[in-house]
C-alpha cells in the first residue's frame, strides 16, 4: 500500500506570502511610471491594451487546424506572420 506525502511547506521570509491588506494595496503595473515600467520591457507589452503600435484590433477568427499548426510550427510571433500574410495577400491583390 502506498502512502501519499503531504506536499512540504516552505517558509521564505524574503518572500512571504501576501496578506489581504497586502493584495488591497497592490496596484496593476499599468499604474507606475513609465520610467520604472522602461526597466521590464516583457512587462509592459503584456499591459492590456498597449502595443508598439495602435494599430491593431482583437478579434476572434476560425482557422483551420493546418494553417494554426503551420504558423505555431514557426515559434512566437506566430498570430504576427499571419496578420503579414493576410497583408501580402492585400497588397497582392491591390498592386
Amino acid at each position: 500500500m502506498s502512502r501519499k506525502r503531504e506536499p512540504s511547506v516552505v517558509f521564505d521570509d524574503d518572500n512571504p506570502e501576501w496578506t489581504e491588506e497586502d493584495f488591497a494595496r497592490a496596484r496593476p503595473a499599468s499604474e507606475l511610471p513609465p520610467e520604472v515600467l522602461a526597466h521590464f520591457p516583457k512587462t509592459l507589452a503584456r499591459i492590456r491594451g498597449l502595443q508598439k503600435a495602435a494599430t491593431k484590433r482583437a478579434v476572434s477568427i476560425r482557422l483551420s487546424a493546418e494553417v494554426v499548426d503551420h504558423f505555431r510550427a514557426g515559434g512566437p510571433g506566430w498570430q504576427t506572420r499571419i496578420d503579414q500574410a493576410l497583408k501580402d495577400v492585400i497588397a497582392r491583390k491591390i498592386g
